[in-house]
C-alpha cells in the first residue's frame, strides 16, 4: 500500500519514517520542504501539495499542528479537496476541536472522498516505535481499508463511530494528561520544599497506585531541567483550550482543568511553547518561590 502523508512535524516525521520501516511506499508533504530530506533519504517520494499527494496515494493521512493548520491543508489552493474524489481516502490524525473534523469531513464527502479521524494518543517515542493509541470516527469502510497501517502506526486502534468522537476522545485524554502534570509538578517541587528528595518521591510513585509511564519518563528529566520537546507545551495548551471549550459546551464545571491552562499559558509566555510540555514544571517552581 502506498500512504501519503501530510505533516512532518515531531509525530507526523516519526510515523512516517516508521511506516517506511514496515514496508510501506510512502509520499510526504511539508510546508518547509527540508523536512522532507530525512525521509526522503529512507525511501519516500516528496509530493508538491497536499493535492499531488492526494492524486497519486489511495489513502491519505494528515497530521496538523491545530484546526486552522488541519483546515489550511484540506481548503486553500493545492489543498486535499482539488484531489480528493470517489476511490481517494483522507485520515486526519491532528488534535482538533470536533467542529473542525465535521467541516472537514463534509467538505471531503461532498466530493465522494472517505473520510475518517483518527487523531492519537502517545507522543515522539509511541510514534516512533508504532506504540500510538489511535482514536478514530468517521467511515468504517475507511478505517476497514486502513487497518494494516493503522496497526502499523498504533498499539490499539479504537472506532468510535460517528465523526467527531474521536476528537472529543482526544480532547478529554489530553485534558486529563494537563491536569495530570501540573499536580505532579507541584508534587515535585512540595517534596523538595519539604526537605524531601524528589528522586525518592520518583520511586515511591512508581511502586504504588497512580504509577504511570508519563511519571515515569518524564520525572527524571524534568529534575534535571531538560525538556527535549516528545511533545510541545504550546499543543499541550492548545488541547487545554479546546477541551475547556468542549466543557462550556456540555456545561461540565472544569476548575482544575482551567487551572492548568492557565499554567501552560503562563509557560508559552515566558517563552516555553517549544518545549517539551513538563516544562509547566518551570511556571510552578516559580509560583511556589513567590509565595
Amino acid at each position: 500500500m502506498e500512504v501519503g502523508f501530510l505533516g512532518l512535524g515531531i509525530m507526523g516525521k516519526a510515523i512516517s519514517m516508521n511506516l517506511l520501516r514496515n514496508g510501506f511506499k510512502v509520499t510526504v508533504w511539508n510546508r518547509t520542504l527540508s523536512k522532507c530530506d530525512e525521509l526522503v533519504a529512507h525511501g519516500a517520494t516528496v509530493g508538491g501539495s497536499p493535492a499531488e499527494v492526494i492524486k497519486k496515494c489511495t489513502i491519505t493521512i494528515g497530521m496538523l499542528a491545530d484546526p486552522a493548520a488541519a483546515l489550511s491543508v484540506v481548503f486553500d489552493k493545492g489543498g486535499v479537496l482539488e484531489q480528493i474524489c470517489p476511490g481517494k481516502g483522507y485520515i486526519d490524525m491532528s488534535t482538533v476541536d470536533h467542529e473542525t473534523s465535521i467541516k472537514i469531513s463534509q467538505a471531503i464527502t461532498s466530493k465522494g472522498g472517505h473520510f475518517l479521524e483518527a487523531p492519537v494518543s502517545g507522543s515522539k517515542q509511541p510514534a516512533e516505535t508504532g506504540q500510538l493509541v489511535i482514536l478514530s470516527a468517521g467511515e468504517k469502510a475507511l478505517y476497514d481499508e486502513a487497518i494494516s497501517a493503522l496497526n502499523v502506526i498504533g498499539k490499539k486502534a479504537f472506532f468510535l463511530g460517528e465523526v467527531g468522537n474521536g476528537a472529543k476522545m482526544k480532547l478529554v485524554v489530553n485534558m486529563i494528561m494537563g491536569c495530570m502534570m501540573n499536580t505532579f509538578s507541584e508534587g515535585l517541587v512540595l517534596a523538595e520544599k519539604s526537605g524531601l528528595d524528589p528522586r525518592t518521591l520518583l520511586d515511591v510513585l512508581d511502586l504504588g497506585g497512580i504509577a504511570n509511564p508519563m511519571f515515569k519518563g518524564k520525572g527524571p528529566t524534568m529534575l534535571q531541567s531538560n525538556y527535549a520537546p516528545a511533545f510541545p507545551l504550546k499543543h499541550q495548551q492548545k488541547d487545554m483550550r479546546l477541551a475547556l471549550a468542549l466543557g462550556d459546551e456540555n456545561a461540565v464545571s472544569m476548575p482544575i482543568a482551567a487551572a492548568a491552562n492557565e499554567a501552560f499559558k503562563k509557560a508559552r509566555s515566558l517563552g516555553l511553547g517549544d518545549n517539551d510540555f513538563s516544562a509547566v514544571f518551570e511556571v510552578v517552581k516559580d509560583l511556589k518561590r513567590s509565595s
